[in-house]
C-alpha cells in the first residue's frame, strides 16, 4: 500500500488495544471477530461505514454551524445535499433495510402472502432506493413504489433500480403521498428511519395519507426511533441510540417522537386496531398496524 511504516505500527497497536485487531502469534494481526462485517463489508447488515462517513465527512460541517444554531434555532435540512451525502445516509441504514426486507416483512401477519400474490408496496421516504432492491428480490411477484421529495436521492434511486434491472417492477416517484396516489392503492406502506425526519407540523397529514392509500386490511410498517418522555427514561439503555440521533440531527430539523406521539399519530390517522411495537438492534422501534 506504500504507507509510512511507523504510522501503520501505531495505528495497528491502537486498534489491537481497542480489540479491533487480534493476533494469534503476537506478530501477525487480523481483524477481530465481527469487525470485518462492521467496517469492511459495506453490504453486511451490521456494517457501520455509513454512520462513520456521516460523522467524519458531513456532520462536522453541521457541528460548525451549531453555536449559531443554538442561538437562533435555525436548521440546515439534509434534503437536497450532494449525492455523496445521500449515499452515506443510505449506507447508514442499509443493514436495517435488509432486515426489513428479509425478516420483518416476511414474518409480519399476512404481508408476505399479499406481496407474493402480486400485491403492492409503497416506501415513503425511499431516499437512494436501498430498500427497494432487497424488497424486489424478497418478493418477486410484488410491485414496489418508492416516493421521496429529495431530487438528489431520487436520482440515485432511479439509477440503482435501472442498474439492477428492476425498471418494470419498481417505480420511483417524486412528490408527497397525499397527492401522488389514489385511495386504496397499496397493500403495504413502509417507512424506515423516516418518521422522525418529517417535520412535526406535517406528520399527522403524512401518516393520514399513508392510511388513505392503504387497502382494507393493509399494513403500515414503521421502523424509527423513540425519544424518552422523561429524564428517568433517558437513562434506560433502549433510549441511548434515539438520544444520540436526536442530538446529531438536531440542526437538520429532525425531531424524534416519543411513544405517546407515535401512538397519537397512528390513532389520529384512523388506525384503530392493535399497534404492534417492539425494540430491536440498539434502539430501533418497530411499529406495525393494519388499516
Amino acid at each position: 500500500l506504500d504507507l509510512h511504516a511507523p504510522y501503520v505500527e501505531v495505528w495497528c497497536t491502537t486498534a489491537y488495544g481497542f480489540e479491533l485487531l487480534d493476533s494469534d502469534d503476537g506478530e501477525r494481526l487480523r481483524l477481530a471477530p465481527h469487525i470485518e462485517e462492521t467496517l469492511a463489508r459495506p453490504n453486511h447488515p451490521r456494517n457501520l461505514g455509513g454512520y462513520v462517513r456521516l460523522g467524519t465527512q458531513f456532520a462536522t460541517e453541521d457541528y460548525r454551524l451549531a453555536p449559531q444554531a443554538f442561538k437562533t434555532g435555525e436548521t440546515a435540512p439534509f434534503q437536497g445535499r450532494s449525492e455523496a451525502f445521500a449515499q452515506a445516509v443510505a449506507q447508514a441504514v442499509a443493514g436495517v433495510n435488509l432486515l426489513v426486507a428479509r425478516k420483518i416483512l416476511p414474518g409480519l401477519g399476512d404481508v408476505a402472502a399479499r406481496l407474493n400474490a402480486g400485491g403492492t408496496l409503497l416506501e415513503v421516504g425511499c431516499g437512494a432506493g436501498r430498500l427497494q432492491l432487497p424488497l424486489a428480490k424478497a418478493f418477486a411477484n410484488a410491485r414496489c413504489t418508492g416516493i421521496d421529495i429529495d431530487p438528489t436521492g431520487l436520482a440515485a434511486a432511479r439509477a440503482a433500480v435501472r442498474d439492477a434491472g428492476f425498471d418494470g417492477r419498481v417505480r420511483i416517484v417524486e412528490g408527497d403521498v397525499a397527492s401522488a396516489f389514489a385511495p386504496a392503492s397499496f397493500d403495504v406502506v413502509v417507512m424506515v428511519e423516516v418518521l422522525h425526519e418529517i417535520a412535526p407540523a406535517i406528520r399527522p397529514g403524512v401518516v393520514a395519507a399513508c392510511a388513505r392509500v392503504l387497502r382494507p386490511g393493509g399494513w403500515l410498517v414503521i421502523v424509527d426511533e423513540t425519544y424518552p418522555a422523561t429524564l428517568a427514561e433517558a437513562r434506560l439503555p433502549q433510549f441511548q441510540f434515539p438520544l444520540q440521533t436526536g442530538l446529531e440531527e438536531l440542526t437538520w430539523g429532525n425531531v424524534v417522537p416519543t411513544r405517546a406521539e407515535q401512538e397519537r399519530l397512528l390513532r389520529g390517522a384512523g388506525f384503530a386496531g392493535t399497534i404492534e411495537r417492539s425494540i430491536f438492534g440498539e434502539g430501533f422501534t418497530l411499529l406495525a398496524t393494519q388499516r
